[in-house]
């Protein structure tokens, strides 16, 4: 009697439709786990295989196949990429590399400073793409705020800047450019002045 009863119970429910679930089952199959922060691909693994065993049972209703549906596409969208951090790499190189005696200590401190942030960021496997991007911003800028010591010699050819690609060291030396574009500024003035003594005469 109690088998029967059992069997009469589930007569009363139909079937799951697994088809949205084996539809993303499959998505996530081509996934590389790589790719992915450990963390959130590990959550989204212990959904998968609940969901993976559901698929399994044939005797699966619909409601046990909408709620583990539910459960893997919100581990699927909380999936967090690995940020590319070569940029954050070149930068934290660059600082390393540069002459210490040729900047102020104020200006180097600064560096100092941002650079613990910024190694902290590039050896977090968990570090998401936010915060490389802040630690890039506040390199960055840190970079360009160098200042050269008075009568020291620096490369001035590169400099750091917001939304570069490549990565060079701003000095802060800006006096030879000042002094570039005042000559150029009297070179025109002369210009100036000798067409309009031309024009008075």
């Amino acid at each position: 009697f109690d088998r029967l009863a059992s069997v009469m119970h589930m007569l009363e429910f139909f079937k799951g439709d697994k088809t949205a679930l084996q539809k993303i089952v499959d998505q996530i199959a081509n996934l590389t786990a790589s790719e992915y922060i450990e963390s959130t691909w590990n959550v989204m693994l212990s959904v998968l295989e609940k969901a993976e065993g559901v698929l399994g049972n044939e005797n699966a209703m619909q409601e046990e196949v909408d709620e583990v549906y539910t459960e893997l596409v919100k581990a699927f969208v909380n999936l967090r990429l690995k940020p590319d951090k070569d940029l954050l790499q070149d930068l934290i190189n660059k600082a390393n590399g540069i002459n210490r005696e040729n900047y102020t200590s104020t200006s180097l401190k600064a560096v100092d400073d941002v650079m613990v942030k910024a190694n902290e960021v590039l050896n977090n496997p968990e570090a998401t793409k936010e915060e490389v991007e802040v630690a890039i911003a506040e390199l960055t800028k840190a970079l360009s705020g160098l200042e050269a010591k008075p009568g020291s010699t620096v490369d001035t050819s590169t400099s750091v800047k917001p939304g570069d690609k490549t990565v060079g060291v701003k000095t802060g030396d800006t006096t030879s450019m000042m002094y570039s574009l005042l000559g150029l500024a009297i070179a025109l003035l002369g210009v100036y002045g000798s067409k309009k003594r031309k024009r008075i005469n």
